[in-house]
């Protein structure tokens, strides 16, 4: 009935009542309208629906004034409300009205001395299953401090299930019982360890975005009764590849292989084979493998440690395409021009046996500097016909309107303590653009066959950026007295494309190379086709990576339904027609997840190496400023902030539209680009914070 009542109601832009609603439905028994007003209800708790005071009800979607998303609150009390594939929203502290950081609310749109802002009407849901928090004792009971310091709640812990543990210990906490608005008693489900243990900061992290290393006991023992080798059973349907050159290009410490790569030139053209590994072979559709794995909806690479998607028996054992023994794959075979252009294609399952577990270290010692190692020199001939055919299809991309922001990534390095010992940026050579080539065309290509064959997938869609925010940038790098050429208000990959390199030669390049990227949407999977924008691509998927990125691994399945199996009648399509939305977006959340969880470890990595270096004197550039001050990049991407009050000599402003901070005496200006040399005067691992000071300014851009 849910769906027959959106249905009605999506053209109604004016509030019903209930009677009317049981018209249009057409229902005839009172037994009906109760079931309908029961419905009305479950949809006005999940926010789909909204009740007036007068007891009508409205879809949300027709009610642009109001608005639900998940509240991001600040430690200063006022917060956004980040609404999905839209603008945050502003809410000051009085507008809160009893909500915490993390809860899916309602509000309604406010207008507040001209500016648009936001009002909580109320909570829609809030998570109390998994709070992270510290054990401490008070009056000689355990207590707990939550992680979140910005969930303002109380919580009384049940302290049978706290009985033992000694202060400091990180544990989770589920609530069992409200006892007043935003106190609760809770017990502790889960010890992560002591807060001084070896990796207990990144198991919190993790925990925190949900991200937990534990499979369940089902999947688990689904996985102990899958074979560690290929039966001759398991090669039935598939062409053999074993005797191919077929190779795989991983970093030295990668345990994870679900690529590898093979390449003939023939009659003119380049044969270019991508082979993935078949994880959908093993992991079966509703198995219980299969949900925990959409659950995680990808692995996560934290630090130097990796909570993967799949337990290690299969992402590190049978579906790891390891040298030297057969493994079960999923080939598309590519014949491609000298333009870059894919004239002809094969898709098809098949065993194979790699030659070679190669580093990118050693293949880029061999395509850029002309070193081989002896174990590599068979190979020497045939790594530089494939950079070759890189660099074609990079060209061919770039035409297309490819955009390249070259953004540096940090590569935070461990001890066996895993105490932070250095950070760097991480190498990305021909190798590693190689490898990301040859995926992106087999990418584009699986995804433009089922697009052609007009049957329900799974795309990785970018959305072409706001304008707005365009718009904005535009006025920034104006005011930094940059001079565009072109029509940029023409939002194309290509207009992007030129509008990066136009900036190419300036000295904020990398800086405004990554503002300019952070003002486009974010990709996301879903089940409509709108292109790529960031790739200039008109039709693409997640293919490569089934071990550990879950859409890949639903792509590989609906690829054996459609082209191995042939199951492509109206109950199948039906299915997935209906199922794909749920794994669409399951997948985009738990990735971004993964990011945020990523970057919060980074964060803390960065903050925990520098704990170690205060006092010490450091170059770096100025990458953002704000009212309160400016942050400052160091060579090797650790960014800390220079409060304002703490610049000396002058008392300095903040200019939005120059983004830049102004001495009111001097007129001296710091801007984004300027480049400085700063001494570190505070760090803490806990708030994910960096302090510096500055020491001196190192060109001459820093004048009146």
């Amino acid at each position: 009935m849910k769906e027959q009542i959106i249905n009605v109601m999506s053209d109604r832009y004016e509030a019903i009542g209930v009677i009317e609603i049981n018209d249009l439905l057409k229902l005839t028994t009172p037994e009906d309208l109760s079931r309908l007003n029961n419905v009305l209800n479950e949809l006005v708790k999940d926010a789909i629906i909204y009740k007036t005071k007068k007891n009508k009800y409205i879809l949300f979607k027709n009610c642009p004034n109001l608005k639900v998303g998940v509240l991001s609150l600040n430690k200063k009390g006022f917060g956004f409300l980040v609404v999905p594939n839209g603008e945050d929203i502003y809410i000051d502290k009085d507008n809160i009205n009893g909500a915490v950081n993390d809860d899916k609310v309602l509000i309604e749109i406010i207008n507040n001395h001209g500016k648009t802002e936001g009002r909580v009407l109320r909570v829609v849901n809030r998570d109390l299953s998994n709070l992270i928090g510290e054990i401490y004792i008070y009056n000689n009971k355990p207590s707990i401090k939550l992680e979140d310091e910005k969930k303002n709640i109380e919580i009384k812990l049940d302290e049978k299930s706290a009985k033992g543990l000694v202060e400091g210990t990180k544990v989770i906490v589920s609530v069992i019982k409200e006892m007043s608005k935003n106190k609760y008693i809770g017990r502790v489900t889960t010890v992560i360890g002591h807060k001084d243990d070896p990796g207990v900061d990144i198991k919190l992290v993790a925990y925190k975005y949900n991200i937990y290393e534990e499979f369940s006991k089902k999947a688990l023992e689904q996985t102990e009764e899958i074979s560690d080798e290929v039966s001759e059973d398991d090669k039935k349907g598939r062409i053999d590849l074993t005797n191919e050159i077929i190779f795989t290009i991983d970093g030295a410490d990668t345990k994870d292989i679900d690529d590898a790569i093979s390449y003939k030139y023939e009659n003119g053209l380049h044969v270019l084979g991508v082979h993935i590994a078949d994880v959908s072979y093993y992991v079966t559709e509703n198995s219980y493998l299969d949900r925990d794995a959409l659950s995680r909806g990808t692995s996560s690479y934290l630090a130097d440690s990796v909570i993967p998607m799949l337990p290690h028996k299969l992402s590190n054992g049978i579906c790891s395409l390891n040298e030297g023994v057969v493994r079960l794959t999923q080939s598309c075979v590519m014949k491609i021009d000298d333009k870059g252009n894919v004239v002809d294609y094969d898709l098809f399952p098949s065993f194979i046996k790699s030659r070679k577990k190669m580093t990118y270290s050693k293949v880029n010692d061999i395509i850029m500097r002309n070193q081989v190692s002896e174990d590599y020199q068979e190979y020497a001939d045939i790594l530089l016909k494939m950079n070759n055919l890189a660099h074609i299809l990079r060209e061919n991309k770039v035409r297309r309107g490819y955009i390249d922001f070259d953004i540096d990534e940090a590569k935070i390095i461990v001890d066996k303590d895993k105490n932070v010992v250095g950070i760097e940026k991480r190498v990305r050579e021909d190798g590693e653009k190689l490898i990301e080539d040859f995926m992106i065309v087999a990418n584009e290509t699986v995804a433009t066959h089922i697009y052609n064959m007009d049957l329900p997938f799974l795309y990785r869609v970018h959305d072409v950026p706001n304008s707005d925010k365009i718009d904005k940038f535009l006025k920034m790098i104006s005011m930094l007295g940059y001079k565009v050429v072109g029509k940029v208000k023409d939002l194309t990959p290509i207009s992007m494309q030129k509008l990066l390199n136009q900036l190419k030669d300036v000295p904020q390049y990398k800086i405004l190379s990554s503002m300019l990227l952070r003002s486009m949407r974010k990709a996301v999977y879903q089940k409509e086709n709108i292109g790529h924008f960031g790739l200039g691509s008109k039709c693409y998927t997640h293919f490569t990576s089934p071990i550990r990125r879950y859409p890949d691994l639903e792509v590989h399945r609906l690829l054996r339904t459609y082209l191995y199996e042939n199951k492509i009648d109206r109950e199948t399509i039906d299915y997935y027609q209906s199922n794909l939305d749920y794994i669409a977006t399951q997948a985009s959340e738990r990735e971004q997840a993964s990011v945020d969880a990523e970057r919060e470890v980074d964060d803390m990595k960065m903050a925990e190496y520098m704990e170690n270096h205060i006092g010490e004197e450091f170059d770096g550039i100025i990458s953002g400023v704000e009212n309160f001050g400016l942050f400052v990049e160091l060579d090797n991407l650790i960014e800390g902030l220079i409060h304002v009050n703490s610049i000396k000599g002058d008392y300095y402003t903040y200019v939005e539209e120059l983004m830049c901070l102004i001495g009111q005496n001097t007129k001296k200006r710091y801007t984004i680009g300027d480049k400085v040399h700063i001494k570190v005067v505070g760090a803490s691992k806990e708030a994910r914070t960096i302090d510096f000071e500055l020491v001196s300014d190192l060109d001459d851009r820093n004048k009146k």
